[in-house]
């Protein structure tokens, strides 16, 4: 895998001498381009302004405007030559004005093109820089009167370790490490059914369960199982290939339908513990909320939180929505994200090398504030009524030790179960997913 990077951006545009009133000033309305690479969805980004006279600091910290995460597949795919062009480019269109619409006309003007060649063989082992500094964009009527733009373009290896469901989740799977063409088991899955009044059961301890523990884990539940519509006590647990409990995945608050609509709402979203073995008991790691999104893209939205300790607050790592029927891919990048405005924003930068091994970690701030960032997982889920076989992709970065991978096989797993947890009430889940008391499913 390599990543992709564009940043850095700003923006010079020489004074006229007598400015014409059609025309936008950079100083007075932001700018922002439009970054394509082929076969992947276009990204926006604000361009800033730098006025003629200044210099871009050689010394500045990578701004990330787009970021492209590429596979062997797209590598290659890339590679292919056509009749327009011998080597891939990443295209760029540089905008003044704001970005959207009015009556149906793109509201910023074109100011030029740049276009930038990309030889990404290699780039698996080795970073390569393509291009680091000022370029001339947009018409030039004589020498140094052209507009000047400012980018960074860089492509850095970005290792993976890729996993695979060999079935849904619900019924129980194996899961493969996939190297190239090579599968290979290394977890063991089980589907259970966690009991209202045993939070003990074998499915989610260990080989002894304090009660404090017990304690713990009821508080998060208790206050909302109630009668009514509702999905509970589910609970999926990771093994290694001895059989030993590595990592679960536990229901904790219930899906309970909102009054009158039949859905899980966003104001009272279902949740699950992600937990991970430690001193003989389970001790929680992670939280994934999911509801199910109004109006019409009525997709699963869903937020997901690092639980540091039992006393300090949860640190948000993902929030977003994936289409209930669709599917889609639930993503963990902490060094930049796309937001609902096409501009990438910077996430708290992370290190899950230093968090998993030990709670300890976390009292002195090492994590998520250390110096590493980036991708951390992702994981490919199919949507309403489909085979969902999650891909589950991490960063080599953040695994230290196969607790750290089967925590992120146990989250995976938690995502692609939320999609039937937040099913419509009308509709009627797979009998694998129903306990002796509840509704079945054609």
């Amino acid at each position: 895998f390599v990543r992709l990077t564009v940043g850095n951006l700003a923006l010079k545009i020489p004074v006229a001498s007598k400015p014409a009133r059609s025309v936008v000033h950079p100083s007075l309305s932001p700018c922002f381009c439009k970054i394509k690479l082929k076969n992947f969805p276009l990204q926006t980004a604000v361009v800033p302004y730098f006025s003629p006279e200044n210099q871009f600091p050689d010394n500045q910290q990578q701004t990330l405007a787009a970021i492209f995460h590429l596979s062997k597949a797209d590598i290659d795919k890339l590679a292919q030559k056509s009749i327009f062009s011998a080597k891939p480019c990443l295209k760029i269109a540089v905008y003044t004005g704001r970005r959207g619409s009015t009556c149906g006309v793109n509201s910023g003007c074109l100011l030029g093109k740049v276009s930038v060649p990309l030889d990404l063989a290699g780039t698996e082992s080795k970073a390569c820089v393509f291009h680091n500094g000022w370029i001339s964009v947009g018409k030039e009527t004589k020498k140094d009167s052209s507009a000047r733009f400012h980018l960074n373009v860089k492509a850095e290896p970005d290792p993976r370790f890729v996993f695979q469901f060999d079935g849904e989740p619900e019924c129980s799977p194996q899961v493969f490490q996939i190297r190239g063409n090579i599968r290979q088991p290394v977890f063991t899955c089980k589907f259970s059914f966690r009991n209202t009044g045993d939070r003990n059961q074998g499915s989610r301890s260990l080989r002894s369960e304090p009660s404090s523990s017990r304690r713990w884990l009821s508080s998060f539940g208790s206050e909302r199982e109630r009668l009514g519509k509702e999905r509970k006590g589910w609970s999926i647990t990771v093994h290694d290939l001895s059989g030993s409990p590595v990592a679960a995945a536990s229901m904790v608050t219930p899906f309970v339908a909102s009054p009158g609509s039949g859905r899980v709402s966003r104001s009272n979203p279902g949740s699950w513990l992600i937990l991970r073995p430690g001193g003989g008991t389970w001790k929680p790691w992670g939280r994934l909320e999911a509801w199910r999104e109004r109006g019409s893209s009525d997709g699963l939205g869903y937020r997901f939180e690092l639980i540091p300790d039992m006393s300090a607050a949860a640190i948000v790592l993902a929030e977003s929505t994936l289409s209930s029927s669709k599917g889609g891919k639930f993503v963990i990048d902490l060094g930049g994200r796309s937001g609902s405005n096409g501009r990438v924003t910077p996430r708290s930068a992370t290190s899950p090398a230093c968090s998993p091994r030990s709670s300890g970690d976390f009292r002195y701030g090492l994590w998520p504030f250390a110096v590493h960032q980036g991708f951390v997982m992702s994981a490919g889920v199919e949507g309403e009524g489909k085979c969902s076989k999650p891909r589950v992709e991490v960063s080599v970065q953040h695994v230290n030790c196969t607790e750290d991978a089967a925590a992120y096989v146990a989250l995976a797993a938690a995502v692609d179960l939320s999609i039937d947890a937040c099913r419509l009430f009308s509709q009627r889940l797979r009998k694998e997913l129903c306990n002796h008391h509840q509704e079945l499913r054609g």
